[in-house]
């Protein structure tokens, strides 16, 4: 996974006011922690920043005030309306590091024939990954699965590097049959 380098400032102003001034200047109010160190509050580049976290578990080299940090994004808030970055957390992490993360599922193939559909329990999987080399996502295949069948958390192919930190019995995907609705009886009509 590329890293993605940005430059932060640090913040000396706090609450909703100075936060509010920060979002007009095209900043975004965010703050760093992990490794025990005593939380760190930035802001960043609102337009790189919303550029940056296009991609899952992206991986952030910020330059602040000379000193380089490695993060991750852990939270994001976004506004309701508008859909803009309001406040971002993120954590330090180190080269060669594990960190646990949630990595999308997708699928390839086609169920077998008939009314069957797809149910996704879990969009996601709580994986644990060397920091520089989190996966994007995961695949499965789901070819000739039948209604009834699942698949685990345990049976997801995982990339190299990367292990099942959650529950490994957990069903992730699952095949129903189509419910089909009966058409309501026509009713005799009424006698005279």
């Amino acid at each position: 996974m590329a890293e993605i380098k940005l430059n932060a400032e640090v913040r000396s102003e706090f609450g909703k006011g100075a936060a509010r001034r920060t979002r007009r200047a095209n900043l975004v109010p965010a703050v760093i922690y992990g490794h025990g160190a005593e939380a760190v509050h930035i802001t960043l580049p609102a337009h790189e920043l919303q550029l940056a976290l296009r991609t899952a578990n992206v991986l952030i080299g910020l330059e602040i005030d000379g000193k380089d940090a490695l993060v991750i994004p852990k939270a994001v808030q976004r506004n309701a309306i508008k859909g803009n970055i309001e406040h971002v957390d993120l954590l330090t992490v180190k080269r060669g590091e594990k960190v646990n993360v949630e990595v999308a599922v997708h699928v390839e193939g086609e169920l077998a024939p008939g009314g069957n559909l797809l149910e996704y329990v879990q969009n996601t999987l709580l994986v644990e990954a060397e920091a520089t080399h989190i996966p994007e996502s995961v695949t499965v295949s789901i070819a000739g699965l039948d209604a009834g069948d699942s698949i685990l958390a345990k049976d997801v192919p995982l990339p190299k590097g990367s292990v099942l930190a959650g529950d490994e019995d957990a069903v992730v995907l699952q095949v129903v049959s189509a419910q089909v609705e009966e058409a309501p009886a026509e009713e005799a009509p009424a006698e005279a």
